[in-house]
């Protein structure tokens, strides 16, 4: 378990455009009001930094560090705290980028880098018809990462109903789950909290769930509801039907007390063929 024991964490929830300037302003005073309020880590909601038409996706990508990462890390470094950039799509070989979340310390550094995992390739007839692996690459790497804060696991929206990576994450030592989101509507109307709450109780961690709201431009409406979830499965704070910022404090000796007291995590045993 960490030293720091008790910190605020903030988790803004973004209506993004394919304006990267007003998304970065944007994106920015939330940051600084959650400064402002006491937060240590604040948690930016996937594609925060451009949310346009999907065919432009190559074109919007950055490197890493590139324009966006820099920015942020400079405002890291001058409120001395922690921001999850929580994704740009990264420009690596065209012509599909990763959609890739950036943890940047205190001082501007990159802490850890994800790149999604699991591409969201979903047709709910009159709904929903996306396929992102036909225009971003999947990551392939688990990323834990320990901080002075708190041991984080990093993981990307569709990732959420894929339990596998969470328990690996927890098996590695993570703590706290930070999942930047931009859930469909129709799909978080029906789950969206259910699994926050399932992948909170079933790996006894902490869930920090930033997610976009409204419709944006490549014609997808996302769902809001930003979470933040106890490792009990409590819903410690949610954002309203607007754009927010919402703030709970994680404190892990109640997650130590929970881990203690119901040692799931100990009792789990591995079959034939199962993989930690």
């Amino acid at each position: 378990m960490s030293q720091g024991c008790r910190f605020l964490v903030a988790a803004v929830q973004l209506n993004a455009s394919s304006n990267k300037r007003e998304n970065l302003d944007k994106a920015e005073g939330f940051v600084c009001e959650a400064g402002r309020a006491g937060a240590r880590l604040v948690v930016l909601p996937e594609i925060f930094w451009w949310r346009g038409d999907p065919a432009q996706e190559w074109d919007a990508a950055e490197p890493i560090p590139g324009p966006t990462i820099t920015r942020l890390a400079k405002l890291a470094r001058a409120l001395r705290m922690y921001i999850l950039a929580g994704s740009i799509l990264e420009r690596v070989e065209p012509p599909r980028p990763h959609n890739t979340s950036v943890l940047l310390g205190p001082a501007g550094e990159e802490i850890a880098r994800y790149r999604k995992i699991h591409l969201f390739d979903v047709q709910v007839p009159g709904h929903v018809d996306i396929r992102e692996s036909a225009r971003r690459a999947p990551g392939s790497q688990v990323v834990v990462a320990r901080t002075e804060l708190a041991c984080f696991g990093i993981a990307i929206c569709y990732d959420l109903r894929f339990p596998e990576l969470f328990r690996i994450q927890a098996s590695r030592g993570a703590e706290v789950i930070l999942l930047p989101s931009a859930f469909t509507f129709v799909t978080g109307a029906a789950h969206w909290e259910p699994l926050l709450r399932a992948r909170a109780i079933e790996n006894q961690v902490y869930m920090v769930a930033p997610n976009q709201i409204g419709r944006g431009e490549g014609g997808v409406e996302n769902y809001g509801h930003s979470c933040i979830v106890d490792p009990w499965g409590v819903l410690l704070a949610q954002a309203n039907n607007r754009e927010a910022v919402v703030y709970a404090e994680i404190d892990l000796q109640h997650l130590a007390t929970i881990r203690r007291q119901l040692p799931v995590l100990e009792h789990r045993r591995l079959f034939d063929g199962q993989q930690n």
